[in-house]
């Protein structure tokens, strides 16, 4: 053996007998990772019964998305001869994963709460089915909102261009479905949705929030929309918008659960961008105009248009400029 490959061989041991060392300090690391799971300070779920599959849920929502869509967001070629075909095919398939997840969650309830056992199973392909039932209905108010995007950006070419590509559309459509899941009492899976649509279009709306027909959600970027907000039908609002709630005061976190925090937006109300509307008891009246940047703690009458006093803008040349 030449000298290089002598080299060559050492090398290779020495590598071989530090990855040893270094491996072998691993059951070390997972002693110490399950130890930390007995202690308060380590969150974990740690039992037998399941979770609700995050993964499954996200795949869920495109599978629900297809359906209110057909012909949209399937990868497979969808005609007339298929179509029924494809319906059934997924509708079956969703309300089986479907109603896997909600036992799930319910289940996890009643663990968690020491709850009595509420059915979890069977309530599972009970609201399982409700969903599947409500698609008709949803896809009747989603084409009132398509309609009012289209009705009010010029820059939109058509309703395939807003179906497919406006982030609004997207956040507004599972939000409809999150929201029907919250009123069948579905605990885990509403908010799973809602904050996996905030991460993609970064527009936040609880699913809680209720929301009238034709909700037209411009570039959307930064919109936050609270639980026990009101929202008429008609309404437009823009980037950055909060429908919010004041601060909850330290202790009373409980008490104020139940009760409504975030404002009521009545019919045909336009909110430009960067406006903030806080607080259970401020009412934003029929057909008022909130422009860009207010911030709003109280009740404005209908037919109102509220705004900022132009700022005072300075003008200077820059040095060096001629």
């Amino acid at each position: 053996m030449d000298d290089d490959n002598k080299h060559n061989n050492r090398a290779c041991r020495t590598e071989s007998i530090s990855y040893k060392r270094y491996r072998s300090r691993l059951h070390e690391i997972v002693d110490q990772v399950i130890d930390e799971c007995d202690d308060d300070r380590c969150n974990a779920h740690i039992d037998y019964e399941q979770l609700p599959s995050k993964t499954v849920v996200i795949d869920v929502l495109h599978k629900l998305r297809a359906v209110l869509f057909p012909g949209y967001f399937n990868d497979e070629k969808l005609d007339p001869v298929n179509l029924r075909y494809f319906v059934g095919k997924t509708v079956a398939e969703l309300f089986d994963m479907l109603s896997e997840q909600i036992a799930r969650s319910i289940r996890h309830d009643c663990f968690k709460f020491n709850l009595e056992c509420t059915e979890c199973t069977e309530r599972g392909y009970e609201s399982a089915l409700a969903l599947l039932e409500a698609i008709p209905e949803l896809q009747r108010i989603l084409a009132t909102d398509i309609l009012a995007v289209s009705e009010g950006d010029p820059a939109a070419k058509s309703y395939d261009e807003i179906i497919f590509s406006y982030p609004g559309v997207f956040a507004v459509a599972v939000y409809r479905v999150a929201h029907k899941l919250y009123t069948l009492g579905v605990p885990l899976l509403p908010r799973i949705m809602s904050e996996y649509v905030h991460g993609e279009t970064g527009i936040d709306i609880h699913p809680g929030a209720k929301i009238g027909e034709r909700f037209v959600i411009d570039h959307g970027t930064g919109v936050v929309i609270g639980e026990t907000a009101d929202i008429g039908k008609n309404v437009r609002i823009y980037q950055g918008v909060t429908i919010g709630a004041l601060s909850v005061p330290k202790g009373k976190i409980e008490e104020m659960k139940d009760q409504k925090r975030h404002p009521t937006i009545e019919d045909e109300v336009i909110i430009y961008s960067g406006a903030t509307i806080l607080g259970g008891d401020t009412v934003i009246g029929a057909r008022s105009v909130i422009g860009g940047n207010v911030w709003i703690t109280e009740s404005v009458p209908p037919d109102t248009q509220v705004l900022i006093e132009s700022p005072s803008l300075i003008y200077r040349k820059k040095k060096g400029a001629s």
